[in-house]
């Protein structure tokens, strides 16, 4: 192109305004922020009008996250800010037009923050960036799916295309997507599971066969102890405030584990409770254990110590369900509480104290989120939780089991129907049987994967439905070079984000219909989709507002027209693409013939809150591990170390969902117009002769050498010593790409080491 394109976001010059923390979640201040965010983005009419859509029973999913609806009812607003701002963001009146794309050119919309890029509204049409031009241009679907197809057949090999998933893709077209990946030839499906939850799904499956969790919402009011480790539910799922509020008036007790203190854990004002909204709220967490990054292996190895040693094991289920236990409680009695205080920065009588009160426990949910799995030991911690279940017999309990928090919409059931480059050779078979369709069997790229096939010349087509692959991916530089280095990249979008601007010799931006925009088709008139909840409910989802555009189309109608185009050029495979795309009925019946637990599809998902797949653990406690048991799985115990560094953690803001920057402030953390921020212990700060404020480089060592991150504003907070927390996705370039969890292959994004001066 000729002009230099920044992958990163822009310096910020001034540090934010900053004020002490808040001490309760939503309440009057989540309204303001709803009402006023709608408004600007919608209209007051339209936001009446779209919000009281949200989650009801013949309305849309919420895109905000997976976290599930009430099974009886709905109230007029099943929906938190996030979920608000997400529907007003998708709804806006503005529009990123030709004129918009003929009026900046690529090079200077790399110069914009991630904020402004996604204000400036609703993608209209399909656009192409060719080689050596520094302007997208529109162009028809047909030529897009043309060139798409020319490019794909060109390849030495299919493993050269990457067909990557976003979490808030619907079942429909993801079943599809990852049809047109094997139909082509490959299983290079990564997805952002392979980024988050990855490492929930190994240990989880190893340990009690089923990488899902085993709790529904009902299991909440039923609970004696819910421990929320490794997440920030008042930012990145608000909704759960209210199942832990009402657990609590239950009778419940709950304990957070964090390196930072959260405001959601601490009070809740539940914004349709005029009373809790005017009045103190409703306490939320009886305890907060501030532990060290990544020490949380070594404190649930506490937790099991104390259950083992004041006898409250179930001996009945140990010995009927599990396999292991004599080996894990040797390794466990042997583990010292004084150790354990020097590795967690615990004190020893907090430890004590805890572990006395989750050993007298009869039911018990562990719920966790990217804090646990984001790391390189987060499989052997996340089944260290899973052991202290086990030991009270917490798998298969009413009121009690494990529950990874899952973030986009539709993450789990995306990897439900097919989004998995590591199919097993049942899943095979089936969709075999089912479509024609033989997939090969050798395993495809994750993520981190794929950026290395793009990066040594092995991935040359890079296609991706939904995300912003660049943004949210690990080692910003190097994922950043990877995309160049492709011959062709597509992104299927909604909104103009920094993937759209570092782009293959040839750019693509296909524009899809959101989850609130109808969907109609010639043959079966209005559609609607299905997603899959983290508690494995499996419901519809109907659009109900006209299309931003009268040239958007849907998702499973831009993978239909990809798979023409490639047919027309290959041997064709007789699958009716054009029909499927049609008709979601046709879908839902192949995935019922692929997928066990989807019998009578096309019935079950036109009850009203949809219906449960099966969860062997706790609907029998069968486990469909190798050895048809529950497993304890012993691993000496890790840690993040850093004896001359900082370990940084990355966390969202409450104005942002993912990679999506939706303003500038963090309200429940006291920061405003501000994201550049690095938070610091104020001891740390002093010892570095630094001050509210200042302005600090941060660095990383990567393989290649040191990777400096300019000009970050120094901000106190609580947390402890040695430990900082950024904001992602600005610090992601200090991610190193080869920095991953063991066996899931995770990014590190939660313990990274790094070294902090002051700027010049």
């Amino acid at each position: 192109m000729g002009e230099e394109i920044n992958p990163l976001t822009p310096l910020e010059d001034q540090p934010p305004n900053l004020s002490s923390p808040k001490n309760s979640a939503a309440g009057i201040p989540a309204v303001i922020s709803t009402m006023k965010y709608g408004f600007k983005n919608m209209g007051v009419i339209n936001s009446i009008t779209k919000l009281s859509k949200v989650n009801d029973f013949h309305g849309f999913d919420c895109p905000g996250c997976a976290w599930p609806d009430p099974d009886s009812h709905r109230s007029f607003a099943e929906f938190c800010e996030n979920g608000a701002k997400a529907v007003s963001d998708e709804a806006t009146k503005n529009r990123a037009d030709r004129n918009f794309w003929s009026k900046w050119s690529v090079s200077e919309l790399s110069e914009k923050s991630d904020h402004w890029l996604n204000s400036q509204g609703r993608l209209t049409e399909p656009m192409i960036l060719n080689p050596d031009s520094n302007y997208y241009e529109p162009i028809s679907w047909n030529d897009a799916f043309d060139i798409i197809a020319d490019n794909l057949v060109s390849l030495d090999n299919p493993d050269e295309a990457i067909f990557y998933t976003s979490g808030r893709t619907s079942n429909e077209a993801a079943f599809l997507w990852q049809l047109l990946a094997r139909r082509y030839g490959t299983n290079n499906l990564p997805d952002c599971s392979n980024m988050c939850h990855e490492s929930s799904g190994v240990a989880l499956n190893e340990s009690i066969g089923i990488g899902k969790g085993t709790v529904t919402l009902e299991d909440f009011n039923s609970a004696e102890l819910i421990i929320v480790v490794g997440q920030n539910p008042g930012t990145n799922h608000p909704r759960m405030l209210t199942a832990l509020r009402d657990a609590k008036k239950k009778g419940a007790s709950i304990i957070s584990i964090n390196p930072l203190t959260e405001t959601g854990m601490k009070k809740f004002k539940h914004p349709q409770n005029p009373i809790e909204m005017l009045g103190f709220g409703s306490t939320i967490a009886d305890k907060h254990l501030k532990v060290k990054i990544n020490s949380d292996q070594a404190l649930f190895r506490a937790f099991s110590k104390s259950v083992i040693e004041s006898d409250n094991i179930d001996k009945n289920f140990i010995d009927k369900y599990t396999n292991g236990y004599d080996d894990y409680r040797k390794v466990v009695i042997k583990s010292d509480f004084n150790d354990i205080s020097d590795i967690t920065g615990v004190s020893l009588q907090e430890i004590l104290d805890v572990g006395k009160k989750v050993s007298k426990s009869k039911s018990t949910i562990v719920c966790w989120a990217m804090g646990i799995t984001q790391h390189k030991n987060s499989v052997s911690t996340i089944q260290e939780i899973v052991n202290f279940l086990l030991l009270g017999g917490n798998i298969g309990k009413k009121g009690a089991g494990v529950c990874p928090v899952r973030g986009h919409s539709n993450v789990q059931g995306d990897r439900t129907v097919g989004i998995n480059h590591q199919p097993s050779s049942i899943f095979i078979d089936s969709l075999e049987k089912s479509t024609g369709i033989r997939s090969p069997e050798k395993h495809g790229f994750d993520s981190v994967e794929a950026v290395k096939a793009m990066e040594n010349g092995h991935g040359k087509v890079f296609l991706a439905m939904g995300g912003n692959f660049l943004s949210a991916m690990s080692d910003t530089n190097r994922t950043s070079s990877a995309l160049k280095n492709c011959n062709l990249t597509v992104h299927i979008s909604t909104k103009p984000n920094r993937s759209h601007l570092v782009t293959g010799k040839i750019g693509l931006i296909l524009p899809c219909l959101g989850r609130t925009e109808e969907d109609i088709s010639k043959i079966a008139g209005k559609q609607f989709v299905s997603v899959e909840n983290s508690m494995g409910i499996v419901h519809s989802s109907t659009g109900t507002f006209k299309p931003a555009s009268d040239k958007l189309i849907s998702e499973p109608a831009i993978v239909s027209g990809i798979a023409g185009a490639l047919e027309s050029r290959l041997e064709r495979s007789g699958l009716p693409w054009k029909n499927l795309s049609d008709n979601y009925n046709l879908i839902r019946e192949l995935i019922e013939n692929t997928i066990p637990g989807f019998e009578d599809y096309n019935v079950r998902i036109k009850s009203k809150s949809g219906f449960y797949l099966p969860n062997p653990p706790r609907d029998s406690r069968t486990f469909k591990t190798k050895n048809g048991l529950a497993n304890f799985i012993t691993s000496d115990i890790t840690y993040a170390r850093s004896l001359d560094k900082f370990m940084m953690m990355t966390i969202r803001s409450h104005d942002q969902y993912n990679t999506t920057i939706y303003g500038l402030d963090d309200r429940y953390r006291g920061i405003k117009n501000g994201r550049r921020v690095v938070l610091m212990n104020n001891n740390d700060i002093i010892n570095l002769g630094l001050s509210k404020g200042s302005m600090v480089d941060l660095c990383s060592e990567m393989n290649s050498g040191e990777v400096v991150s300019p000009k970050w504003f120094v901000v106190p907070y609580e947390i402890p010593e040695g430990n900082v927390a950024t904001y992602f996705p600005e610090s992601n370039i200090l991610i190193p790409l080869d920095s991953v969890a063991d066996r899931s292959n995770t990014p590190t994004s939660k313990s990274v080491p790094i070294s902090i001066t002051k700027s010049n």
